[in-house]
């Protein structure tokens, strides 16, 4: 995606590069091929409408032409009806339209996944195939063309509005993958629950990932009206969104060059085909032999290309990190001696949190304390309840009896993305960070706010990241893991709860973690909760740790008492004489 650049070059390059062939077209071109770029241009604007639903957000949607078609019946209707801006207004008009039709769509579509939601969406499509057929379009009865914009009336003319139509879509695609809504999307496309840990709406992201692209395709709906004079509800057929669904998630319509080659695709493989004798069905299987490529590969031709092209970049510049084969241990050191708990004020209460899946009680009755201002260890071993733990308190298991308090009042019945927003965040067992983003936008993300350049740099460098425009997929995995620590803590919530953090650390890098643990709370105000194995970085880490053993605390306290328990080694170690 463009968010992997930061310099203004590629949009000036852009820019000259869609004005000289929107030049060569309107002065060279003869008026069958212009109306075949044309009619490219048109279909580049739907390739930027699934750009933005799946590429972006990863929500399969099969209707995309149906927001279309919406478009170019208003734009008809207004042209009939002579509704005053003229053919730029009413292409507004058509986006905004499309856009009512987009959040009506997607409010009931947010509780669905996968072929679900690819079944609801092409019903929709179907539904409106047969109003559409049903209800002509204006103009069509009469025969009465579209009037195109002033000044761009003739074919090459009418090319050259769609051109920059285009590149102002693109432009604006551009300025939303800089921002941290736009990064927001990627996340929820590489994992909802990472997002909504995050404080981020799972359901407000997908929500305006379908208005936006609704109003994409609207837009593209009335140019196609403009290009065409009449359309049809052929034009837009429940079939056609499927075809050009496959192209998109072929070529990866949320790249500037995915979209152009889909755009091309779209308009010029089916003349291709007509003009070799291939019946036009086989263009469609073609497409569908690609999407299932798609999958088998995990992801699009254009975004494999670029991460190849990232990690020759990065191997070029020796910036590929060199594998630890020889990890230095862990050298047990106390930075400084355990804060005292007695009479410090929680910042996380658990009260008596029992939870249970059907006949199995992962959490029994399980009470803790997360002082401000502390470290608390969460430890025991495989099973013991420790995850369903940070799931439940963090609002991603809601079925549970007893409280969780954050700074004194309740979150119950909260979802993720509140309780997160209030400041209780966490990290995953499972690493989910996009490779899709920079370093820099990551960081923007997991903070939940707006950071300015300079504590960008300030948090990377402090938590030895690489720089922020340094596309993640370069990155090697532990250090994912620190940039994902370092994100979570720069948005300075009350309570942080970090699952196994230094999972794949070298002795240096899990040194490093160590020592920036027992910086957090006062550098940043966050009391931290930590599940963590490795038993060495919870002694030199934490204030005080809790013991859990078959969904149950057996023991809680100072770190060296605790560690030093029979009972606790017994049920962590398997053996009180080890």
């Amino acid at each position: 995606m463009d968010i992997l650049r930061r310099g203004p070059h590629p949009v000036v390059l852009g820019l000259l590069l869609a004005a000289a062939v929107a030049a060569l077209v309107a002065g060279f071109a003869n008026s069958n091929y212009t109306f075949m770029l044309t009619g490219a241009a048109v279909s580049t604007v739907f390739m930027q409408s699934y750009g933005l639903i799946t590429g972006r957000a990863g929500v399969i949607s099969l209707c995309q032409l149906s927001f279309a078609g919406i478009g170019a019946w208003v734009v008809g209707w207004a042209n009939v009806a002579g509704v005053p801006g003229g053919f730029t207004a009413w292409l507004l008009l058509g986006g905004l339209a499309a856009t009512v039709a987009g959040v009506l769509v997607g409010l009931p579509a947010l509780r669905l996944r996968g072929v679900n939601l690819a079944v609801a969406t092409f019903a929709f499509a179907i539904a409106l195939d047969v109003v559409l057929t049903g209800i002509p379009f204006p103009g069509q009865g009469n025969y009465r063309l579209v009037e195109r914009p002033a000044g761009f009336t003739t074919d090459s003319g009418y090319f050259v509005f769609t051109v920059v139509v285009v590149t102002v879509i693109f432009l604006g695609l551009r300025h939303l993958d800089r921002t941290r809504a736009g990064g927001a999307l990627v996340e929820i496309r590489h994992s909802e629950r990472a997002a909504a840990a995050h404080g981020i709406s799972v359901a407000r992201g997908k929500l305006t990932a379908f208005a936006l692209s609704a109003f994409v395709a609207g837009v593209g709906g009335g140019l196609m009206a403009g290009q065409l004079g009449v359309v049809t509800a052929g034009n837009f057929a429940a079939f056609a969104s499927v075809s050009l669904f496959a192209i998109a998630l072929f070529v990866g319509t949320n790249n500037v060059e995915g979209a152009i080659a889909g755009g091309l695709m779209g308009a010029v493989f089916p003349s291709v085909l007509d003009a070799l004798g291939v019946p036009q069905d086989l263009a469609a299987l073609f497409f569908a032999v690609g999407a299932v490529q798609v999958l088998r590969l995990g992801g699009s031709q254009t975004d494999l290309l670029r991460s190849r092209r990232r990690r020759r970049k990065a191997a070029e510049r020796g910036s590929l990190p060199i594998p630890h084969a020889n990890p230095k241990p862990l050298v047990p050191i106390r930075l400084r001696a355990p804060r005292d708990t007695a009479d410090a004020t929680p910042a996380l209460e658990v009260r008596d949190l029992t939870v249970r899946f059907g006949a199995l009680t992962a959490n029994d009755g399980v009470s803790l304390v997360v002082p401000k201002g502390h470290v608390v260890g969460l430890v025991g071993p495989n099973g013991a309840g420790k995850s369903t733990l940070i799931n439940t308190v963090t609002g991603f298991t809601d079925h549970y009896t007893g409280r969780v308090l954050l700074n004194g009042e309740p979150v119950d019945g909260l979802p993720a993305h509140r309780r997160a927003r209030l400041g209780l965040r966490r990290s995953f067992q499972q690493l989910r960070v996009p490779e899709q983003l920079t370093v820099g936008m990551f960081l923007q993300v997991a903070a939940g706010r707006t950071l300015p350049a300079e504590e960008v740099d300030e948090q990377l460098a402090l938590f030895e990241c690489p720089a922020a425009d340094v596309p993640i997929d370069t990155v090697d995995v532990a250090t994912r893991r620190l940039l994902e620590v370092a994100g979570l803590v720069a948005g300075r919530p009350p309570v942080l709860l970090l699952d196994e953090p230094a999972a794949g650390h070298s002795g240096a890098e899990t040194e490093l973690l160590q020592r920036r643990l027992s910086e957090v709370p006062e550098r940043f105000d966050t009391a931290v909760l930590l599940v963590e194995h490795d038993i060495e970085l919870v002694r030199s880490t934490c204030d005080s740790v809790v013991v859990l053993d078959f969904g149950r605390v057996i023991a809680a306290g100072p770190p060296d008492e605790v560690l030093a328990d029979p009972a606790v080694i017994a049920a962590y170690l398997g053996s009180a004489a080890h």
